[in-house]
């Protein structure tokens, strides 16, 4: 594993159940890693919470990671889980400020894993532009933690520009995808089946903070509603919308893009693409009147080459959504029942 920053000497190679005591093992692990390589004004006061300031409307969001396995192509649970609470503070129309981190460790991960999710939070919080402020730390016995799992709380404040409300929607508004769906999930499911490609499928983990931002001070109150196609995918956020804003929604199965690795794997493990998780994908209903615009300000965005206007609002078939296949009939997109990929954030 490559350790761009060093690891610290400590007393011991693994977690350990002193490690969550509270005494000697704990402070040496938090001080030797967690606040030296985060560290910032706020965390160093190494105080219960963290007192701050932010002018005008608020948003907070709360996630919980379990990934498995914690590592894979393209990210790990570390950049995962500051990304995915960045994202959900960006749909709400907010720039993440500053972020709490919570651990539970389980007995017997090695220090050198833990380094590495360190690390990738640091570098996912440079990136993002946020600060971890507090956080906790709790240590399970072995085989009750599957390695570690990361709950992050992240609060923003909301762009001035922003009005993102499901009642909002409205019939005639399109739907953007930002780019392919289900490498996320196909990246966690090759991994633990020990699939091969011809070519490598990453997951697509990364923060979209500023490239929603950048959209919202320029299209403002024209984009309706935002959401990020996690867990449950595309079919779930559409279904979602449907239900929530009593309106119908029709889809195009040709102008959704699928890359063809992923389209592939999703054939060999019987996957359905709608379905499955994205990390770094956003999808955004915007007036009619902005869409070609918006999407190609989508276009011009280093991820956003394969974006396309997926489908549109409709007040036919409420609470619906409709898809038209590739070879002209149509058919409902169901919510996701049950889990069809476990263990995916």
């Amino acid at each position: 594993m490559n350790l761009s920053c060093p690891l610290p000497k400590l007393d011991f190679d693994t977690i350990n159940l002193g490690h969550g005591s509270g005494g000697t093992l704990t402070s040496q692990l938090l001080n030797s890693g967690v606040f030296n390589l985060l560290q910032n004004d706020l965390l160093d006061k190494k105080h219960d919470g963290a007192i701050f300031q932010l002018d005008g409307k608020l948003a907070m969001s709360t996630d919980t990671y379990v990934v498995s396995p914690i590592f894979f192509e393209g990210g790990d649970i570390g950049d995962l889980a500051v990304n995915g609470t960045v994202n959900d503070l960006a749909m709400c129309g907010a720039s993440a400020k500053y972020l709490t981190l919570g651990f539970v460790l389980e007995e017997g991960l090695t220090m050198t894993e833990f380094w590495q999710v360190l690390l990738s939070i640091k570098a996912a919080c440079e990136k993002a532009g946020v600060q971890v402020i507090t956080g906790d730390t709790k240590v399970v016995e072995r085989g009750k933690g599957d390695k570690i799992f990361i709950n992050t709380t992240g609060i923003g404040q909301v762009v001035a520009k922003a009005n993102i409300d499901i009642e909002n929607i409205k019939a005639g508004d399109k739907i953007i995808l930002s780019g392919p769906l289900a490498r996320h999930g196909i990246t966690i499911m090759s991994h633990r089946q020990g699939l091969q490609f011809e070519t490598t499928i990453s997951s697509d983990t990364r923060p979209l903070k500023k490239i929603i931002i950048d959209l919202i001070n320029e299209f403002g109150e024209k984009i309706h509603f935002l959401r990020d196609p996690t867990r449950g995918g595309l079919a779930t956020v559409l279904n979602e919308m449907a239900i929530d804003s009593k309106l119908g929604i029709d889809i195009s199965q040709k102008n959704i893009p699928v890359e063809e690795e992923v389209e592939g794997a999703c054939e060999m493990l019987g996957l359905d693409p709608l379905y499955v998780a994205n990390e770094g994908l956003f999808v955004a209903v915007v007036d009619a009147s902005i869409a070609e615009v918006f999407l190609q300000r989508v276009k011009e965005w280093e991820h956003g080459s394969m974006a396309s206007i997926v489908g549109q609002v409709t007040t036919e078939h409420p609470k619906q959504v409709l898809m038209k296949s590739n070879i002209g009939g149509r058919r409902v997109v169901n919510m996701l029942t049950g889990e069809q990929l476990p263990r995916i954030c």
